[in-house]
């Protein structure tokens, strides 16, 4: 099988990143952001998609976490979407119900090529330490449109921000490794009736 790897460097006035993404690693993720909330959950998206990942960060955080947050996202959808390649003989939907404590969250996600994301998630707290909770949608908004993906994320139960945010750290994870998996009986094709994974 080809490997499916990809190398994304982004630099705006705002940040500086690089990414490094192997879709079918072992799960180690080599986080550096200056986000300490960002990189928990980072580590969290590599360890349970079971993806390599590395990311180096430098952002303008004397403002504040957002476009460190949102550009990364970005980034990592690049990657996502580079190492997907052709998209041939993938699963191409993705689902997952992740629980953590007293959260449950659920992430279901189509590689179709037409970005979307429907976010049914609320917080009750505006911060998780000095993260702001409202930068978790910002970030599956940033890599769901950067990788091509239609990406559900709906919170069934839940109180603890933390918690919260793990669990659809870990859903989304569970649901990218599922969809983009080889399907050993697909023999290569692409999964769609149009023969197009493209929009």
């Amino acid at each position: 099988m080809t490997p499916r790897r990809a190398e994304i460097a982004r630099a705006t006035s705002e940040t500086d990143i690089r990414v490094a993404l192997d879709l079918d690693g072992s799960g180690k993720g080599e986080i550096a952001t200056g986000v300490g909330f960002l990189d928990h959950m980072l580590t969290a998206l590599a360890r349970h998609g079971m993806m390599d990942l590395k990311v180096a960060a430098k952002g303008d955080l004397h403002i504040d976490d957002h476009h460190t947050t949102e550009d990364v996202g970005i980034v990592i959808g690049q990657a996502i979407r580079a190492a997907l390649g052709s998209k041939h003989g993938i699963r191409r939907f993705g689902q997952a119900l992740v629980p953590m404590d007293e959260a449950l969250a659920e992430a279901a996600v189509d590689i179709s090529g037409r970005p979307y994301l429907a976010w049914s998630v609320t917080f009750q707290r505006p911060k998780i330490g000095t993260f702001d909770t409202e930068l978790v949608e910002e970030f599956f908004r940033a890599l769901a449109f950067n990788a091509g993906v239609t990406l559900h994320v709906t919170l069934k139960a839940g109180t603890n921000a933390h918690h919260v945010a793990e669990a659809c750290f870990k859903a989304v994870a569970r649901a990218l490794r599922m969809a983009t998996e080889q399907d050993p009986r697909s023999a290569g094709a692409i999964p769609s009736t149009k023969g197009s994974l493209e929009g």
